[in-house]
């Protein structure tokens, strides 16, 4: 007589159950307009915006002042600063890295 495994029929019984479910759950949200990708898009146009924009240009501007007058490290300063362009130019330069990597 063969020996009851219920651990491995449940297994089993879980693995047709979340197949079903997950082929429901591409069927009802298409490539690109799931709720991650939606809240990530968001993020993006809210990082990358316009007020984010004009965020950036005044702390460069009062970066760049404070670095002028002496009342801050040119270090930090220059890092502030770079640190803005690699916000703004990351699209870039990771399109850049993909192209050159084939």
């Amino acid at each position: 007589m063969p020996k009851f495994r219920l651990p491995a029929r449940v297994a089993a019984m879980l693995a047709l159950v979340s197949a079903h479910t997950a082929a429901h759950a591409q069927a009802a949200d298409p490539a690109g307009s799931g709720p991650i990708n939606n809240a990530l898009l968001w993020l993006q146009g809210t990082l990358l915006g316009t007020v984010a924009t004009t965020v950036a240009v005044m702390a460069v501007a009062a970066i760049g002042f404070m670095m002028l007058t002496g009342r801050m490290n040119w270090r930090f300063g220059a890092t502030v600063i770079i640190g803005v362009f690699i916000l703004f130019g990351a699209t870039t330069i990771v399109a850049g890295i993909q192209s050159a990597a084939g």
